[in-house]
């Protein structure tokens, strides 16, 4: 239990570091802009800054809430199984893919083929 409090703490640590780093660039961003403190308008190039600096202060308190919570109350296991299952469906689907763009750009069907080589096909040639 205590290393994942660690690890949870340490992704804390980070979320802080890059609010940080935020509130720095909106920082300089002033500077470059020449927008004094109390201002939150200015040109297009200040705005987008500051906009993603208070966009993310206004969600971090739910994601450290929600960090901290599902990381003490609730299993992993799942979380790796379905990590496991998702490898799995990628593995299919880029195989789907590949047989795909063989059959389209270089007329091979792959499907045809393995069952060829496997001896899957029936004697008409057809599965």
């Amino acid at each position: 239990m205590l290393d994942q409090v660690v690890l949870i703490a340490g992704v804390t640590v980070l979320g802080v570091l890059e609010q940080a780093y935020f509130s720095l660039q909106v920082i300089y961003a002033r500077r470059k802009y020449s927008v004094s403190p109390p201002s939150t308008s200015g040109p297009p190039g200040f705005e987008r800054v500051f906009r993603a600096q208070a966009n993310c202060s206004e969600y971090f308190p739910i994601f450290i809430t929600i960090l901290w919570v599902s990381g003490l109350f609730f299993s992993q296991a799942p979380l790796y199984f379905s990590a496991k299952v998702l490898w799995v469906l990628i593995g299919f689907s880029t195989l789907g893919i590949l047989g795909s763009v063989c059959r389209f750009y270089l007329d091979l069907d792959l499907t045809q083929l393995a069952s060829s080589v496997l001896g899957l096909t029936e004697e008409g040639g057809e599965l």
